[in-house]
């Protein structure tokens, strides 16, 4: 198996934990469960969590007990972007390298 398709296979698996961790449909906090659904599961690289299961599996092969470690890495590294973008967090009149013309 090449990089590329060993990238692909590991970025499947944690966007099927992540839909396990997260995905709640009878509860409560409907939709703040989908807000944090929309942002967590769109397109991502996943490279945080990718790199705990392949560094972990150098050493062991059962790879699945480090699972709740790197959802949880991509977790928190959501929310750093989320809040990152929050006004009262980031109110710099630069942004992604352009001038806010606000």
């Amino acid at each position: 198996m090449d990089f590329k398709e060993e990238l692909k296979e590991y970025a499947n698996i944690i966007n099927n934990e992540l839909i396990k961790y997260v995905r709640k449909e009878d509860c409560p906090e409907k939709k703040l469960n989908a807000s944090m659904e929309y942002s967590l599961i769109s397109s991502g690289k996943r490279l945080r969590p990718i790199l705990i299961i392949a560094s972990y599996r150098l050493f062991k092969s059962d790879f699945e007990k480090v699972f709740p470690f790197a959802i949880a890495m991509e977790m928190i590294h959501n929310f750093s972007l989320i809040h990152d973008d929050l006004p009262a967090v980031d109110n710099d009149d630069f942004r992604h390298r352009k001038a806010n013309k606000s």
